[in-house]
């Protein structure tokens, strides 16, 4: 008898325990089922459907798929602006930031501060304010025209407002905001030890050689990280466009987000707009599982690394 309720008693102990983990994880469950695990769901079957959030859902199949791969031409073309705006500003983010993390990474009094100075941008890149103020420096009469004419070269044109140039107004303030990515390449490169650098000098290396040989084989995995992320809210840019252009001229900025917005909450096509979020998952998706498959070819660890160069020794001794 005592022995069972030894066994009672403990499990109720076990029993309160696990009620308590529950109360702790309580919200954060709430959260993700209200705001991520129902609307996940619900977008997927309103992307089959009629819906302009007045009436009830309407279901018609593909259509909307179908209407999107083939009468719908602003589909077409913010996907080009799209995959414009990656492939230009990610690599260029990317390249900026690995830069900046270099100079930052020496031993000075004042890197703390410059590091607080580089990071704000990320903060304040993406709000409102910073997107108007970008406007007004890229407009007729803003900064750049002001310096450009300081310096004895005549620029009266808006850039934003330009065809040829208001894409790249656009990607210049995504690429502002470095400071992110800049921060985990610092520390990344903080962990690369320095016995390694000391022993490329006494072989002779430069600083090239140094690079190319040691600093970037152990940054790939950070490199890989900083990708992944970095493409992910590269596709999903909105409200640089929005703010800056709203998708002008001539749609030359309408990226995707910004058409996906406009057919939701201008247009009222509810269920147009979540075949339309679909369709940037599965394009999102697709560009991850790339990067990592091909990751295996060029993110090399530190013990893979050097276990490589061992090899390659002993097959040229034998």
């Amino acid at each position: 008898m005592e022995k069972v309720s030894s066994l009672r008693t403990k499990r109720r102990r076990r029993s309160g325990s696990s009620w308590i983990g529950y109360l702790f994880i309580g919200p954060w469950l709430i959260c993700f089922l209200a705001f991520t695990a129902i609307p996940f769901v619900a977008s997927f079957f309103l992307s089959f459907t009629e819906y302009n959030m007045l009436s009830a859902p309407k279901f018609i199949g593909l259509d909307n798929y179908i209407e999107m791969f083939t009468n719908d031409n602003l589909f077409s073309t913010s996907m080009g602006v799209t995959f414009q705006f990656v492939f230009v500003s990610i690599p260029l983010r990317l390249i900026f930031a690995l830069l900046v993390a270099m100079i930052l990474n020496r031993k000075s009094k004042a890197v703390p501060f410059y590091r607080v100075v580089y990071y704000l941008p990320s903060i304040l890149g993406g709000s409102v304010a910073v997107s108007v103020m970008w406007k007004y420096c890229f407009s007729k009469t803003g900064v750049v025209n002001t310096f450009l004419n300081a310096l004895g070269i005549p620029s009266d044109i808006s850039w934003i407002s330009n065809k040829d140039t208001a894409l790249w107004c656009i990607i210049l303030l995504f690429i502002w905001q470095f400071g992110s990515p800049m921060l985990i390449f610092l520390s990344g490169l903080k962990q690369i030890p320095q016995s390694y650098y000391e022993a490329a000098v006494v072989d002779g290396a430069g600083p090239v050689k140094k690079f190319f040989k040691i600093t970037l084989p152990l940054l790939s995995p950070i490199i890989f990280f900083n990708l992944v992320m970095q493409m992910i809210g590269g596709f999903m840019v909105f409200s640089q466009a929005m703010i800056i252009t709203d998708g002008g001229p001539m749609n030359r900025t309408l990226v995707y987000a910004l058409y996906l917005y406009r057919q939701s909450f201008k247009y009222y096509k509810m269920g147009y707009g979540c075949a339309m979020a679909w369709i940037l998952l599965v394009i999102i998706g697709f560009f991850t599982a790339l990067v990592f498959k091909s990751s295996s070819a060029w993110v090399f660890y530190e013990n893979e690394l050097f276990e490589g160069k061992k090899k390659k020794k002993r097959r040229k001794e034998k």
